[in-house]
């Protein structure tokens, strides 16, 4: 049986991201247009809502006067940054699709993803050039199609910056698609299972995971929001980025994090709200660096990624003296899906949402859950806790599919419309979701995803390993961990040491394993399936 989010139905319009976000602005003399719209706490440099909406409109007259816009993707690779804003925005502005990389790749990690996604262009910053450069000559990108933002210029190095992209000032193109089914962005998931696959998230996806959570998050425009978390990861690109601007909020930004100018940044601009993923929720509840800092302006902490731990997120709380709530998502439904609201739900539900809960499913969208042996439908509970079974959703959020991958599509929604989580779940009395562990096999490291099978494909390219398998198992924090399971070749001499360091040289530093053991053989099913539960008592 399913059952609907308990939120009021909230309008979608049929608008591009853009229009969604900027077009509210009544003129030159609305006074939010001069409210201060992004911060990069590292320069302190300020961008105002009408700054930042010229540049964005400059950005994209210069991709179009270069031949791009719709039906092309361009790659964006960056840290968090005023920069990346205007360049992401810009990129569908002019009707292209951004193709999200993450900051950590290697470039044998690009390279995968700007050929998957097909991406003609690839724009990044000075720090990441190397591997971007890399990247790009694995690709075929000619040198004047890889853009450098803050790099020093053409004539320097061969690749245009943001300087020489803006000198012309072309005007933002008239583009013309269906908000419905073109492609904004791009981001790679790992899914359920497997390899990561380009999430195909149209305008109306991004458009409705934002007037889904907005009323929820009732931020207004006098919030400042600490953006720590990636944007090139759906949770920063829509629960950060979009919905902040989309408010009228400042976005503190910072391009990596770093505890203790985490705190101070929300000390010296008196942040109102913080996004995070638990390992930060750690460091709040237990660091002595908390307590020299005045946090007094913090209202919110919302916690997103992975399922936050009830006792951990209270911790924090009573710490900070503010709320602390999480939510729920995944690449695939843009990310949003179930979500406590900012005042834990007092004023739609009358009650508080347990903090070991995600919350309610978001407005005009439902859910259910499955018993995944039987396939039958788990009645929610007149009290208590239901049965755990899987979650599905279905709602205007979930995406239009894998990029060219129809049976991977297939795997993860079904004929009627509702996307399979992977992830195991119970719901209480109330609709309040509960996320209790994960049908799927990937490994969430500080929010990242980890695929076993990566990591397998690249310990079985050792010469001494016979066999290994990938689970995700718990550190002395508490934190899960990629743990590699090996069979060392006959004769072969190899230590744990040795192992962590050969993986540590072929994949992103999130990806990298960090125990070992070594075993036998690796469990597995009579069809060569690895027997991962087993694993965990070898």
């Amino acid at each position: 049986m399913s059952f609907s989010s308990p939120f009021p139905e909230v309008d979608i319009p049929t608008a591009s991201v853009y229009d969604y976000l900027f077009s509210g602005f009544s003129g030159a003399k609305d006074a939010d247009l001069d409210r201060v719209a992004l911060v990069d706490s590292a320069t302190g440099r300020q961008t105002t809502y009408r700054e930042m909406i010229a540049r964005i409109n400059t950005f994209a007259g210069a991709l179009a006067a270069r031949g791009l816009g719709v039906g092309d993707v361009v790659g964006l690779l960056a840290p968090n940054s005023s920069a990346f804003a205007v360049a992401f925005h810009g990129i569908l502005r002019a009707g292209a699709t951004a193709t999200t990389i993450n900051a950590l790749f290697t470039a044998k990690d690009i390279a995968k993803q700007l050929t998957d996604s097909r991406a003609v262009m690839l724009i990044t910053v000075a720090a990441l050039a190397p591997q971007a450069a890399e990247a790009a000559k694995l690709v075929g990108l000619p040198d004047d199609n890889l853009v450098v933002l803050d790099g020093p210029g053409r004539a320097a190095d061969g690749h245009p910056n943001a300087a020489e992209l803006l000198e012309a000032k072309a005007p933002a193109p008239e583009v013309t698609f269906a908000p419905s089914s073109h492609l904004a962005a791009l981001p790679y998931s790992s899914g359920t299972t497997g390899n990561p696959k380009g999430v195909m998230l149209t305008h109306r996806n991004l458009v409705a995971n934002v007037a889904q959570i907005r009323p929820l998050h009732g931020m207004v425009p006098d919030d400042v929001v600490l953006a720590v978390l990636p944007f090139f990861h759906i949770y920063g690109m829509t629960v950060l980025l979009n919905a902040a601007l989309h408010a009228r909020a400042r976005l503190v930004i910072m391009p990596s994090f770093d505890l203790g100018q985490f705190l101070g940044n929300i000390a010296e601009h008196r942040c109102t709200i913080a996004f995070i993923a638990p390992p930060v929720a750690v460091a709040l509840a237990k660091h002595p660096l908390v307590d020299e800092h005045d946090l007094s302006s913090l209202k919110v902490v919302m916690s997103g990624a992975a399922p936050l731990d009830a006792d951990l997120g209270r911790a924090v709380a009573e710490r900070l003296d503010c709320r602390v709530v999480q939510g729920y998502g995944m690449s695939e439904l843009s990310p949003v899906s179930h979500i406590t609201p900012f005042d834990a739900g007092k004023h739609d539900m009358k009650i508080d949402a347990p903090l070991s809960s995600v919350g309610w499913t978001v407005s005009n969208a439902v859910s259910k859950i499955v018993d995944p042996d039987t396939g039958e439908d788990i009645t929610p509970p007149e009290e208590g806790l239901s049965r755990t079974g899987e979650l599905w959703f279905k709602g205007p959020n979930v995406m239009a599919g894998y990029l060219n991958n129809d049976e991977a599509t297939r795997s993860t929604i079904d004929d009627d419309g509702w996307l399979h989580t992977g992830d195991l779940a119970q719901v209480d009395a109330h609709g309040c979701v509960y996320i209790v562990d994960r049908l799927k096999e990937l490994i969430k490291y500080k929010g990242y995803q980890v695929p076993p099978a990566e990591l397998e494909a690249v310990l079985l390219s050792h010469p001494g390993i016979a066999d290994a398998a990938v689970i995700g198992v718990p550190n002395e924090e508490g934190e899960e961990v990629p743990k590699a399971y090996v069979v060392k070749q006959s004769g072969a001499e190899l230590t744990e040491a040795e192992v962590i360091e050969f993986v540590a040289g072929q994949v992103a530093p999130y990806k990298k394993v960090r125990q070992v053991q070594f075993i036998d053989a690796v469990p597995k099913s009579a069809s060569g399936k690895i027997l991962r539960k087993d694993l965990k008592n070898a």
